[in-house]
């Protein structure tokens, strides 16, 4: 799992209790901005996937190249 896939995790958790307390609460204010987050988030953990399979594929075909 790389950086980006944690962190995004992490951002994507905190945004998800951010929007929940803001929808409890009646505060819309902090139940956009925890959507937004959440959003951010797995747009984050999304990236760090994909580099990570991008990082796989390339060691997979350095891998054949050698053989």
């Amino acid at each position: 799992m790389t950086h980006d896939e944690t962190h995004g995790k992490v951002t994507k958790l905190t945004g998800q209790v951010k929007e929940a307390a803001g929808v409890l609460t009646g505060n819309k204010k902090l139940e956009r901005e925890g959507a937004a987050q959440r959003a951010e988030g797995a747009l984050e953990e999304n990236l760090g996937k994909a580099k990570r399979k991008v990082g796989e594929l390339v060691e997979a075909v350095a891998t054949a190249i050698k053989e």
